[in-house]
């Protein structure tokens, strides 16, 4: 037997416990978690740990924004912690009654909201979901396989300790959380074909991890995070607030999934805003731009069809100056991954249907995209945002990490 088949049968195990533990039980749980991973001990251990991981990625050469996701602070843990404590506050999903009544036959029906069992989380280097996802599994009555990158492995390995002692100090089986510690490619394979054993898997990471999950699991996947998101400022738009939107899209945290990565501009717009930004961002941002944008400010280079596909998750940006609306939703939706989208307008009919036609989870008007976010939207913290269309779009919050049953009551029918 493998590894990864040992740790199927310890998750499956622990799904019959999960499943019939009460609300009380879990909300429990959940304090001792967030009340562990504040513990002044606690926390100095994983600030330990983490440096391991951050001395380790700064000798392989990784870029700034990659080592942001990594870093754990006091400040970082404590908010870690508080968003646990979030979705404690929130209603328990499970048993939720989603309709029903009697049929033609005189049964009685009931449809009610029950866990997906057991699921496992392919994800890159961000220790801080594997709290999050920790913790949205257990309150929506689901076990969670987490598979963390090897550059966060020991930042990983810390939290998980400490969650799982927690559980247990609760009465509650620590395989609810289970951390799979081989973080080498022939193991990750493994796990996404271990159907008999896991209900659903959810990668979160950049592009190339989450189409290599696709391709290659045999097991249901919920497609999250990929996020070539845009940004298109149109001719009659504010251009101060476009400037200020723009600059929090890109730069306040490159590197996840709701920031932005091209930037699109009408031609009678473009001057201006482009100017803006260049003001605050030259020596910050790299600017991939077409001709009209180059004529306008200085460019690392003309933009090429792959930096219109790429998410960069770093200070890059491609630039297009457009000619109107309907161009800039052909291009949005050509080279869009359908997670956040945004127009900057002061036109009612141009806002509408940009909102009407770009495809995505999530399409703003004059806000920046970095408020996808299951916190945000009232959901508690996510285990990812997702681009697809079934079963779930957008913030993965508690409800989403849930399906249902029929439950009949008869008195002896039989059909015939």
């Amino acid at each position: 037997m493998s590894y990864i088949e040992e740790l199927g049968i310890r998750a499956k195990n622990a799904e019959n416990n999960i499943r019939n533990i009460t609300t009380d039980q879990k909300n429990r749980a959940l304090t001792a978690i967030a009340e562990a991973l504040k513990n002044s001990v606690n926390k100095s251990l994983i600030i330990t740990e983490n440096k391991k991981d951050l001395e380790n990625a700064k000798k392989n050469g990784m870029t700034k924004a990659f080592i942001d996701r990594l870093t754990l602070t006091e400040e970082r843990i404590e908010k870690i912690s508080e968003s646990v404590m979030e979705i404690v506050a929130l209603a328990d999903p499970i048993d939720e009654i989603l309709g029903g009544g009697q049929v033609r036959d005189g049964f009685n029906i009931v449809k009610k909201r029950v866990p997906l069992g057991v699921i496992g989380v392919i994800y890159e280097s961000r220790p801080n979901v594997t709290v999050d996802a920790a913790a949205l599994c257990l309150k929506s009555g689901n076990v969670c396989m987490l598979r963390g990158g090897s550059d966060a492995i020991y930042s990983n390995m810390c939290l998980a300790l400490f969650m799982r002692r927690a559980l247990e100090d609760c009465g509650v089986t620590a395989d609810c959380i289970i951390l799979v510690e081989d973080t080498s490619r022939e193991v990750a394979a493994d796990m996404m074909k271990l159907n008999n054993y896991i209900d659903v898997l959810i990668p979160r990471g950049g592009s190339g991890l989450i189409r290599s999950v696709v391709k290659n699991s045999t097991v249901p996947v919920l497609q999250t995070g990929e996020g070539n998101c845009h940004l298109y400022v149109d001719a009659n738009a504010d251009i101060g607030m476009a400037v200020r939107i723009a600059d929090n899209a890109k730069t306040q945290r490159p590197s996840v999934c709701n920031a932005i990565e091209t930037l699109l501009v009408h031609k009678n717009a473009a001057e201006e805003t482009l100017r803006g930004l260049y003001e605050l961002w030259k020596g910050v941002v790299t600017i991939y731009g077409d001709k009209k944008t180059s004529a306008i400010i200085p460019v690392e280079r003309i933009a090429t069809e792959e930096d219109y596909y790429t998410e960069f998750n770093d200070y890059i940006i491609a630039i297009k100056v457009v000619k109107n609306v309907g161009e800039a939703i052909a291009h949005v939706n050509k080279y869009g991954t359908n997670h956040s989208e945004c127009i900057i307008t002061q036109n009612y009919e141009n806002a509408r249907r940009f909102q009407q036609e770009v495809d995505a989870a999530a399409v703003y008007v004059n806000a920046s995209t970095r408020f996808t976010d299951g916190n945000v939207f009232g959901l508690g913290a996510e285990i990812g945002i997702s681009n697809q269309k079934l079963h779930a779009r957008g913030p993965l919050g508690l409800r989403e990490l849930t399906s249902y049953k029929y439950l009949i009551y008869g008195n002896g029918q039989i059909r015939t």
